[in-house]
């Protein structure tokens, strides 16, 4: 049908021949008009544009089949079983797809059958909420441009609605990542999830166990990208999802703690992720997760050694969730450390052997991580003066030039083998530890001259 846009809450007013889409896919459309087929832009990139936002990726559908569409464009691929060609167009590389109708999805993730059809209101039928189910035929010297919108998606969006298609829990049955797509698009975008969608995501969400954890990373890592993650993560509890893909986190909704602003570790550790930059993942990760061992700890009031469980913890869900080892090994480390005590007391050797097991590199991630879980507590001064002090501790040893690890030694093992006739074995490593040790206590002391002479009297009294 054809429709004028309404004004969005928050959206410029658009009319339909505002609706702009990049010339290079305007083309793509008129070519598949004018060789005598059916062409629309469609999905998100209809979704976004009507919401004034910039598309990242223009899909566009067609009547025409894969090798009708090859015909038309000679700059294209087709490399699946699916329907979609892709189209070279100026500098937009566009995804072509024919109508088509699914079935079968015995996995709930893939079609066992895909077919295609000439109908677009099937094509549409087939797709998992109202926003992403309308297509926009671009306007032309020959008429204005046209809007197909047959379940609602425009009024959904006015609404702030996210609402499946047709019956929500065969879309949930088809493909259970929508449930997670439905949280994702509601935490994003400021929607809410309409009340039979989210009764059918409750309902379906034993289905979520079937999916990989490369799509669970994919849509959880969107939701941490969020202003407020904690929005993305209590949805997912209240909808029996988080149950399903990390009941780790579920359970420490029964772990009591007695804290300013939250009253169990679940809430805590959903303050402290808010808390820390939108824009960095691993400290996204690692507020999420650092108390993820205080359930398994808990005794008598108190969690002991919570950061080494959790760390353990932490390490078996992400790799569940197919997340790169650089990813898992910072997160994981941070958590370990995450439960550091500084005292005024503290020596420059104690400053620098904090640093040296903490890592130097870790150390602005770590104090973040730190004052993101002190405001998770509920701290109630935005200046966090320990933090700070031993901030500045860690900055005079640096400029002090003071080692933090071997790295730094003003020798390595090749003079050490040298200077002592050894060979390359433990007991270079042996007398290089000792030497380090030796400069934490006195940086005085890493200069070449003492390191070698020091090496030489650690070998004379050997190890013990």
């Amino acid at each position: 049908m054809t429709s004028s846009l309404p004004r969005l809450r928050g959206v410029a007013r658009l009319t339909l021949p505002q609706l702009r889409v990049p010339p290079d896919v305007e083309r793509v459309v008129a070519k598949l008009l004018a060789s005598g087929y059916e062409a629309y832009v469609v999905g998100g990139s209809v979704r976004d544009a009507i919401r004034g936002v910039d598309p990242h990726d223009w899909d566009v559908t067609t009547s025409a089949t894969p090798e009708e569409i090859q015909k038309v464009f000679r700059r294209s691929l087709y490399l699946n079983h699916f329907g979609t060609v892709v189209v070279r167009s100026g500098d937009h590389e566009i995804e072509v797809t024919t109508y088509r109708i699914e079935a079968g999805y015995a996995d709930h993730r893939h079609p066992s059958e895909v077919a295609f059809t000439d109908s677009l209101h099937e094509d549409l039928a087939r797709r998992d909420f109202t926003m992403n189910a309308m297509a926009w035929r671009p306007g032309t010297q020959a008429g204005p441009g046209e809007l197909v919108d047959p379940f609602g998606g425009q009024r959904d969006l006015e609404s702030r609605i996210v609402r499946a298609v047709g019956d929500p829990r065969e879309r949930f049955q088809e493909d259970a990542l929508r449930m997670l797509r439905a949280v994702r698009f509601a935490t994003l975008l400021g929607f809410t999830i309409e009340p039979a969608t989210a009764e059918a995501i409750r309902a379906s969400a034993h289905l979520a166990a079937a999916l990989s954890g490369e799509r669970i990373q994919m849509e959880l890592t969107k939701m941490l990208g969020a202003p407020k993650p904690s929005v993305a993560l209590r949805m997912l509890s209240d909808l029996g999802l988080l149950e399903v893909i990390c009941p780790e986190l579920e359970l420490c909704k029964t772990t009591p703690q007695d804290k300013a602003v939250a009253q169990d570790v679940f809430e805590h550790s959903l303050a402290t992720v808010d808390a820390t930059p939108a824009d960095d993942l691993v400290l996204r990760l690692a507020g999420l997760f650092h108390d993820i061992g205080k359930p398994a700890t808990f005794a008598d009031g108190h969690f002991h050694q919570h950061e080494f469980v959790g760390e353990a913890k932490a390490r078996e869900i992400l790799r569940r969730w197919r997340f790169d080892k650089d990813t898992i090994a910072q997160v994981t480390h941070l958590i370990r450390h995450h439960m550091f005590w500084y005292q005024t007391e503290w020596t420059g050797s104690a400053v620098r052997r904090f640093v040296r097991k903490v890592g130097l590199e870790n150390i602005p991630a770590l104090f973040r991580l730190r004052r993101a879980d002190n405001i998770g507590s509920g701290a109630r001064s935005p200046r966090m003066y320990a933090l700070e002090a031993l901030w500045e501790r860690v900055q005079e040893e640096i400029a002090a030039a003071a080692a933090f690890s071997l790295r730094d030694l003003a020798v390595n093992g090749n003079d050490v083998m040298q200077e002592l006739r050894i060979a390359s074995g433990p007991e270079v490593g042996r007398i290089l530890a000792e030497l380090f040790e030796r400069v934490l206590d006195d940086p005085a002391l890493n200069t070449r001259e003492q390191l070698l002479a020091l090496a030489r009297e650690i070998e004379r009294k050997g190890p013990g």
